[in-house]
């Protein structure tokens, strides 16, 4: 049971977040003795205020297996560790979230893995973190669950506690019909999905998908974002709405950052000794398949066989943070990437001007702030993302308003900031080398011209405005529970999909 929450004197929360993750990472020392520190990242930054001003609680896991700790009080918040064994995260985590919907919702740029272990795992884990919410929100309290690993959780709560106000975010895309169809337990999650009353998307098209798949696998009857969900014998029908709200960064805290005179002076560091090239090229990503960087690799290394550019004058600066080096998908990346970037300092480097610097480390913000300033392009090619941060970190740290943001059409950010980006194909390798090379040879005006663009943008669409946006909506939403009027209509060519998955 939650404590009596000091600010509100209830027996439990007014709001209450449920993530994967814990806001915090642990770590347990040679004799058993837990500690925590606060974790880095955008959602922590957007809803610690939120938090705070409500006396709030955040529920996930804790990122270590088996590790029982009981809730606690940190920054305000309370925090409620939900405990995995290891089998659990082999299914649940790396198995089922990491190898099944991760490449089924990034467009099957690598083949997803079917396994009913791992959507049984899947199932009991969503329960324990639905269980785990319930026991922690006050009558009628608002409960906002977070991304694909917990799609389940907005109906289990809803059939616990339909006091509740549901609201759920997807941080990555959401998928076409015809490749969200290959999912055997396709229905199990839209149901799920469905628990909530706001189901928030990053972009307008990934929202379309999820009522396309409503209408189709369900047979609800859907008006522009509002999906009707029938109700059961003692509860009336509700309304649903699925709809974009864009993700962002702390932006303002971004720009203070790379404002300082320790990441200013860090800036011209990285930029000596690299040689002091006329143009530095950046990519930072995670080392995942999604993000094009062999795509990336090639059509720079191209360039530079087709004399477009050489390594004494530009150079590129691969940032590649390590990501899930337990799934063999990212194994085999990492083993492609290395090598081609092998080849290219092979065939073109020479003494003192390597062709590329690959960093396959995890930097802290400081860092990142710097290697931003040092680059005169940043390189974002993703083959499919949910928004990508990068892009806005980049431009939060461009006081200077110099830099060119060359921009995968294929992420979220695309959306927001095509005005002042230049978009590129990555499947066109060809395509891309032209812009890469326009995007060296940018006259600082116009560089002025789109940095400015970009920056209002996002300085004025922070994370802050994102989260205010998101609960704004959700607490301003009709009553839950809405009069049954008729019976759900069906289209006369599509019937509903049952037993899937057994």
């Amino acid at each position: 049971m939650p404590r009596r929450s000091p600010l509100t004197g209830k027996d439990g929360y007014d709001l209450v977040v449920v993530s994967n993750r814990l806001p915090v990472d642990f770590t347990v020392d040679d004799e058993g003795h837990v500690d925590w520190k606060r974790s880095p990242g955008g959602l922590v930054t957007a809803l610690e205020p939120v938090m705070q001003k409500s006396d709030g609680a955040w529920v996930g896991w804790s990122g270590a297996p088996d590790l029982e700790v009981d809730p606690f009080d940190a920054d305000d918040m309370r925090l409620v560790p939900v405990t995995l064994s290891a089998t659990e995260i082999e299914r649940y985590y790396e198995g089922f979230s990491n190898d099944t919907l991760w490449p089924l919702y990034h467009d099957v740029i690598a083949p997803p893995a079917f396994h009913r272990q791992w959507w049984d795992a899947y199932r009991r884990v969503n329960q324990r973190f639905a269980d785990a919410a319930a026991a922690q929100a006050e009558q009628g309290a608002t409960v906002w669950v977070h991304d694909y690993q917990l799609q389940l959780v907005p109906r289990m709560l809803r059939e616990q506690r339909p006091d509740l106000r549901i609201g759920f975010f997807n941080h990555i895309p959401f998928p076409p019909l015809e490749l969200f169809q290959q999912l055997p337990w396709r229905r199990q999650v839209i149901d799920g999905l469905l628990g909530a009353d706001l189901i928030g998307f990053q972009r307008a098209g990934d929202a379309s998908n999820f009522i396309r798949a409503v209408r189709r696998l369900t047979g609800y009857t859907t008006r522009g974002p509002i999906v009707t969900v029938p109700g059961a014998e003692d509860r009336p029908s509700r309304n649903v709405r699925a709809a974009a709200f864009p993700i962002s960064i702390d932006s303002r805290t971004f720009d203070e950052l790379a404002r300082t005179p320790e990441v200013q002076a860090r800036s011209r560091e990285i930029r000596a000794d690299l040689g002091d090239p006329e143009c530095m090229m950046l990519g930072v990503d995670r080392l995942d398949y999604t993000k094009g960087i062999r795509h990336r690799i090639k059509a720079y290394g191209e360039i530079l066989q087709d004399g477009r550019i050489d390594v004494e004058h530009v150079t590129l600066v691969q940032v590649a943070s390590p990501s899930r080096e337990n799934v063999g998908a990212y194994q085999e990346l990492r083993e492609q990437v290395e090598g081609l970037v092998g080849r290219i300092n092979g065939e073109y480097a020479e003494i003192g001007h390597a062709a590329i610097h690959y960093l396959h480390h995890s930097y802290p913000p400081e860092e990142m702030a710097a290697l931003y300033l040092a680059a005169d392009v940043m390189l974002v090619t993703s083959l499919r993302d949910g928004m990508n941060l990068v892009a806005k970190e980049y431009i939060a740290a461009r006081s200077d308003d110099r830099g060119v943001l060359v921009l995968s059409e294929f992420t979220g950010a695309a959306d927001e900031l095509a005005g002042g980006a230049l978009l590129v194909n990555p499947h066109d390798i060809d395509g891309m080398k032209d812009i890469i090379v326009a995007a060296a040879n940018m006259d600082v005006r116009e560089q002025r011209k789109r940095m400015r663009r970009l920056r209002r943008r996002v300085l004025a669409d922070d994370v802050s405005k994102w989260s205010e946006s998101f609960l704004g909506v959700l607490q301003a939403m009709p009553s839950r529970d809405t009069p049954r009027t008729h019976a759900p209509s069906r289209p006369t060519d599509e019937a509903p999909a049952e037993g899937e998955g057994a």
